[in-house]
């Protein structure tokens, strides 16, 4: 007679078991163990986000105001100027058109303070500024009795408030690859009678908004 042969149970055991005695290991220490990866994922995304997309600016003076006060902050987007030129009436951030020589940290040194100002812990070895666009290149801008006039024609401005106005007569022609700038805040700001002329290089990007404090917030 023949026998069925014996029917093996199948083995439901885990493909991969862990060995005897190994204990499985906690989340948290897991997730403590990938924190250091997160931390560093999250600075390189600050510092690409500072760099070629926006940047928050802190007013540190009258010269923009009424429009920005002492202590306003402000977002900045770089992306406009990727695929166009600043213009007439763009508020602009741009850094120091004649820096002064950096301070020798070394390489190790340098790195880290590029870091820090990278996600805005330290503060840069130039100052950056804020002002309005008068002109962009090829205009003609002049004053005279305390209106500003762009090619012969003068400009509107009602950001202006009957305190301010342009400090002295002058007529400039604004060469290629410069812009010339103004701040809001003329006759009433320390450096009202402050303007020139900004290389296009040295424009870090357009104020679109202002973030702090709240109750200021609105668009630029």
């Amino acid at each position: 007679m023949k026998t069925e042969p014996e029917r093996v149970a199948p083995d439901t055991s885990e493909p991969h078991a862990k060995a005897e005695g190994e204990r499985p290991k906690h989340p948290i220490l897991h997730q403590l163990g990938e924190l250091p990866g997160l931390i560093l994922m999250a600075l390189v995304l600050a510092i690409l986000i500072k760099t070629f997309l926006f940047q928050a600016f802190f007013i540190p003076s009258a010269s923009m105001e009424k429009t920005l006060n002492v202590g306003d902050r402000v977002l900045v987007t770089k992306i406009p100027y990727y695929f166009g030129d600043p213009k007439r009436g763009d508020i602009i951030v741009f850094s120091e058109p004649d820096p002064q020589k950096q301070q020798e940290r070394g390489l190790i040194g340098g790195a880290l303070h590029w870091l820090a100002q990278g996600i805005g812990v330290a503060k840069p070895d130039n100052p950056d500024y804020i002002k309005r666009v008068i002109g962009v290149p090829g205009d003609t801008v002049s004053a005279k009795g305390g209106k500003v006039y762009v090619n012969g024609i003068p400009i509107t401005e009602p950001y202006l408030t009957q305190k301010t106005s342009f400090p002295t007569d002058v007529k400039v022609h604004v060469p290629e690859g410069m812009y010339f700038v103004l701040g809001d805040g003329l006759g009433v700001s320390p450096n009202g009678g402050q303007y020139g002329f900004i290389p296009r290089d040295k424009i870090v990007g357009r104020a679109f908004v202002i973030v702090w404090p709240p109750g200021r917030w609105t668009g630029l």
